[in-house]
């Protein structure tokens, strides 16, 4: 029987701020879906077309700097190309990422961002697989 487990993504409430949380059965999956977490932070990640490419690469000292740093990297390329992103690629060997990041222009109208996402925090940070193999990624990200 083939597992069609795809992750999920979820946010949590902290103080002013948001939480994003990835799921999945990979640790890169769950990198993946606290990245589509970041984006509904903003916006429904559906409304985004995914158009333009582009390739983030991460090296951290451990799995919780790395998500801190793969979702810097994201909010950097947001504000540095004036883009949003609604589709995310990552492949994790060790502390390294390498991401693949699409996504389109922002268009203020179409996409009427909520917020503006400032940086991820060391806040409520952690990489784990639980018992039953399950990887979860979160931190808190300043809105």
């Amino acid at each position: 029987m083939e597992n069609t487990f795809a992750g999920r993504w979820e946010h949590f409430e902290h103080q002013a701020d948001m939480g994003v949380r990835g799921v999945g059965e990979t640790c890169d999956q769950a990198f993946e879906q606290a990245a589509m977490a970041l984006t509904a932070v903003m916006l429904d990640p559906a409304e985004v077309r995914t158009e333009t490419q582009v390739e983030v690469k991460c090296d951290a000292d451990d799995l919780e700097m790395l998500l801190v740093d793969w979702l810097s990297a994201i909010i950097f390329e947001m504000s540095s190309r004036k883009m949003i992103f609604g589709r995310f690629e990552v492949k994790i060997v060790g502390t390294s990422l390498s991401g693949m990041l699409w996504g389109e222009a922002v268009d203020q109208v179409r996409h009427a961002p909520a917020v503006e996402i400032k940086g991820a925090t060391y806040t409520a940070l952690f990489v784990r697989k639980d018992k039953a193999g399950i990887w979860t990624a979160q931190c808190v990200v300043d809105v």
